[in-house]
């Protein structure tokens, strides 16, 4: 028996493009964040041609209703698209391209089909990006993804209560070796705690139940956002040690922008 390839032809699904690249000389590669089947590429043929009909509907961080052929191993194919719009404010700006660069491909590591269409996260995504686009801070929006897909990395850390006795009244820290949040009176078990101030503490526990549905203004003073960023990146740099592309020229940026604030104060 051949292997069977199954191809489900004249689909519509809602997508989010997330890249492309050039394929042969006239073709291209689009890569499709969907609502029904993750993360697909369509060979999109003659899409380097003048005046091609799907030109807008393939650039990236555009977002809509498409048609088309849906492959379950190989490449799929595009049709047509009903109704399209792009995020405007991030396909324009660098730094909110780098963000949404940065969820999207995060996201397509830590998650399989099933789990961003049967858990929501396509929706979440669509959301974080729509935030993003209509000038939420992106720096928070995004700590609320990376915390949110940890457990999908193997590490969910302990962030209700104290993770030895489960108190939540003290004051807490974080501790990578007791897996979350550990109380004052358990701070000596781990010299080697964070160190963590009690305003990031907070925001790290809102950030791994808040719903994104839910967010109407969040306003985080830049010392915290610091704060978060530097917590964030230790737990997936010794926890999780996956590279997304985008993450470096974010930090590239956060480093400028400190040089900056520095010159600006001296």
């Amino acid at each position: 028996m051949g292997d069977k390839m199954a191809i489900q032809q004249g689909v519509e699904f809602d997508g989010i493009v997330v890249s492309r690249r050039d394929y042969k000389e006239r073709d291209m590669l689009v890569k499709i964040l969907t609502d029904k089947y993750g993360f697909k590429t369509f060979f999109i043929r003659g899409a380097r041609k003048r005046g091609f009909k799907l030109g807008a509907a393939i650039l990236p961080f555009t977002h809509g209703t498409y048609l088309g052929s849906i492959n379950d191993d190989g490449l799929c194919f595009l049709t047509t698209d009903r109704e399209i719009a792009q995020y405007r404010e991030i396909s324009q700006d660098i730094t909110l391209n780098a963000y949404a660069s940065y969820i999207l491909g995060l996201v397509e590591r830590a998650l399989n089909e099933q789990q961003l269409v049967v858990e929501g996260w396509f929706l979440k995504v669509q959301k974080a990006l729509e935030l993003i686009d209509e000038g939420f801070e992106p720096a928070i929006i995004t700590n609320i993804i990376e915390i949110q897909l940890l457990q999908y990395f193997g590490v969910k850390p302990h962030l209700e209560s104290c993770t030895v006795c489960q108190r939540t009244d003290l004051a807490f820290d974080y501790s990578e070796s007791y897996g979350g949040l550990l109380c004052q009176a358990h701070w000596h078990l781990d010299p080697n705690r964070l160190g963590l101030d009690q305003r990031t503490i907070y925001y790290l526990r809102l950030f791994s139940v808040l719903d994104l549905y839910k967010l109407n203004s969040i306003k985080v003073k830049e010392q915290t956002k610091m704060a978060l960023r530097q917590t964030i990146d230790e737990i997936y740099n010794s926890q999780v040690g996956i590279y997304v592309p985008a993450k470096k020229f974010l930090d590239q940026m956060s480093t400028w922008d400190q040089v900056l604030k520095k010159d600006d104060q001296s």
